[in-house]
């Protein structure tokens, strides 16, 4: 390997160091949700969401539900404002409840950081069992 190149591979991994990488993240509990195990589910509050390293430049944050046991049905979600809170509330949308019918299924919360212009920055995701 000749000097130059090896100059350049250092200086890009020193680079790539000092730059600070963020994560979108996700995480969710299901809060005073109801026990459901009919398979008709309830309109319900959006549970507790916390977010971390949401994106500079995002300004509403899409939430979707889907049931990974049974990912045809349409649980819903919400879009919410973003003006840099770590905590989405209940209560900020209202989406079908999980209730699986024969036992417990793995639901899975997809958020998704959108700029003013309508532009996908990151996607989150989280998953829990209910009911656990």
């Amino acid at each position: 390997m000749n000097l130059t190149k090896t100059l350049t591979i250092a200086t890009l991994s020193i680079a790539m160091m000092s730059q600070p990488v963020f994560a979108f993240g996700l995480s969710f509990e299901w809060g005073d949700l109801r026990l459901c195990t009919s398979g008709n589910p309830n309109r319900v509050k959006n549970p507790p969401f916390v977010l971390e390293g949401v994106p500079a430049g995002t300004s509403k944050i899409q939430f979707k539900l889907v049931d990974l046991d049974v990912p045809s049905y349409n649980h819903g979600g919400g879009v919410v404002p973003w003006d840099g809170q770590e905590t989405i509330e209940p209560g900020a949308f209202r989406y079908k409840s999980p209730c699986p019918p024969n036992g417990p299924h793995t639901y899975q919360w997809t958020a998704i950081a959108i700029n003013d212009t309508g532009e996908a920055l990151a996607v989150a995701k989280a998953r829990r069992q209910y009911p656990e």
